[in-house]
């Protein structure tokens, strides 16, 4: 899988498993809406590290736990 599929998609489930909406998502990181819907819908390939950051903090999950997933053991440059 693709290293941005693999992100799209975890930020996609943690927002599912949270229960909370990608508007809320974007609210409680502290991030434009546009800004995070850009990077899910394809129109910006990779987002900004500290943007990853942002959508940690707005899920109350660190870096280890975004990355500490399935989805990103056999990654692929995009």
């Amino acid at each position: 899988m693709k290293l941005s599929k693999a992100v799209k998609q975890r930020i996609i489930n943690l927002a599912n498993e949270q229960n909370i909406t990608l508007h809320k998502l974007s609210l409680n990181a502290g991030i434009a809406y546009s800004t995070l819907s850009s990077f899910l819908n394809g129109k910006c390939e990779s987002p900004k590290l500290v943007t990853i950051l942002h959508i940690c903090e707005g899920l109350n999950i660190s870096l280890h736990d975004f990355f500490n997933d399935d989805l990103f053991e056999n990654v692929e440059e995009d």
